[in-house]
């Protein structure tokens, strides 16, 4: 973990806002998993959506981890990292033919979640292997937003479908490796896991799909936010993880490998986002500690209402207050903590906005034309910038060299 002394000698050293990782607890919390998961075949593919720094990247392309991509450019980022497509399954929805054809002449593996996609792929690459996604029928998650099971949400295709998608099989002369499910981000019940698994394992008899290689099972690994939040006992959950799926191999007739996607699980709490307070503003219900940056460059909390702890890194040891901590951005609702007790905030001091290592960078916009931060990588005791300041003036250029225009 890296210590406070030290993150405020990083934001001496390369300003603030600024985004700071710890590459060492990434690869400790990726071989957690194999410890939690004592499963021969347990394989490990990474939702690369939650946090593309390449620097991470390529320390979990040396630790033999997978990627899950949702989109052609993070296929194409994958490769030119050096990832084999072979380690890369492609998750997305709504996809153009142009994107799916796209991703398909790269030889990455495709996981199909819809029957208008599916009978497509049919037509236009009839004999492919691909993988099925399914929704589990099972709502679980942190928000609603982040709930990818159940009736409201797009994602996969219902069980109860399952005649159709035979259909389409013979038809197209598909081949199914593999069968995928994701119940949400955050998971609130380790039950909903083991419903999600059980509902998946229901459809997988080898009559349905007798060429399956594996069973993908998502991601959605809860991680503490708030100090006084229980972790889950994932020791415990993953031995009836083994237990379940032992069973299935049994029924099914052979030996599979099974896969998790975890996102937030792995680079979460790695993350922290720097900010320097510039304004203390004294409302007549509220004090206002006002910051060098904004929802645009950590947009969880405005979203989705998430809670991000927040630690005064200059002044630790003060008596706490009540402060809305709020960025610099023409929103009012451009806050990242409201009525948090926190230890007195003085302008100049340097905050920590924890937890900030999966859905924040990869999130952020250039909203009031404001860049993103900087991105340091901590490996081994020793600082990398991985991402360099964007100056004003080279942002406005930017903007105009992309629309063809040349600066006055």
């Amino acid at each position: 973990m890296i210590a406070d002394k030290c993150l405020l000698g990083l934001a001496e050293t390369y300003g603030t806002p600024l985004y700071v990782y710890d590459g060492d607890m990434v690869l400790e919390h990726y071989r957690a998993l194999f410890e939690y998961i004592p499963h021969p075949r347990l394989r490990i593919h990474y939702a690369l959506k939650a946090n593309y720094n390449p620097e991470l990247l390529r320390l979990l392309r040396d630790a033999g981890v997978g990627l899950d991509a949702v989109s052609p450019a993070e296929v194409i980022l994958a490769l030119k990292l050096g990832f084999p497509a072979e380690r890369i399954i492609f998750t997305a929805n709504n996809l153009t033919d142009a994107e799916f054809d796209e991703v398909h002449r790269l030889g990455v593996l495709m996981n199909v979640g819809s029957l208008s996609r599916l009978e497509k792929t049919a037509r236009r690459c009839p004999g492919s292997c691909i993988c099925i996604r399914f929704n589990p029928d099972v709502v679980d998650g942190d928000s609603a937003m982040t709930m990818t099971g159940g009736d409201l949400t797009k994602f996969g295709i219902l069980m109860e479908d399952l005649p159709r998608v035979l259909e389409i099989m013979k038809v197209g002369n598909l081949r199914v490796v593999g069968l995928h499910e994701h119940t949400g981000s955050g998971l609130q019940h380790t039950e909903s896991v083991f419903r999600s698994m059980r509902n998946l394992m229901r459809l997988a008899a080898p009559e349905n799909f007798p060429d399956l290689q594996f069973l993908d099972f998502g991601g959605g690994f809860k991680v503490p936010y708030k100090p006084d939040e229980h972790r889950v006992d994932y020791s415990a959950m993953g031995q009836e993880i083994c237990s379940l799926f032992t069973d299935f191999e049994k029924r099914y007739g052979r030996e599979l490998e099974i896969r998790f996607e975890p996102g937030k699980y792995m680079v979460a709490e790695c993350g922290h986002l720097l900010t320097r307070v510039n304004t203390v503003k004294h409302n007549h219900t509220r004090v206002i500690a006002g910051c060098d940056s904004g929802f645009p460059q950590l947009i969880r909390p405005m979203l989705y209402g998430a809670y991000h702890q927040i630690d005064n890194l200059s002044n630790p040891d003060a008596p706490e207050h009540l402060y809305d901590v709020c960025g610099n951005i023409c929103e009012t609702g451009d806050r990242f903590a409201e009525q948090r007790s926190i230890p007195e905030i003085r302008e100049g001091d340097l905050l920590a906005v924890r937890n900030g290592g999966a859905y924040c960078f990869s999130m952020g916009g250039i909203y009031n034309l404001r860049a993103m931060p900087p991105e340091v990588v901590v490996i081994g005791g020793r600082a990398k910038l991985v991402r360099p300041r964007v100056s004003n003036a080279a942002l406005a250029e930017e903007l105009l060299c992309q629309c063809g225009m040349e600066a006055k």
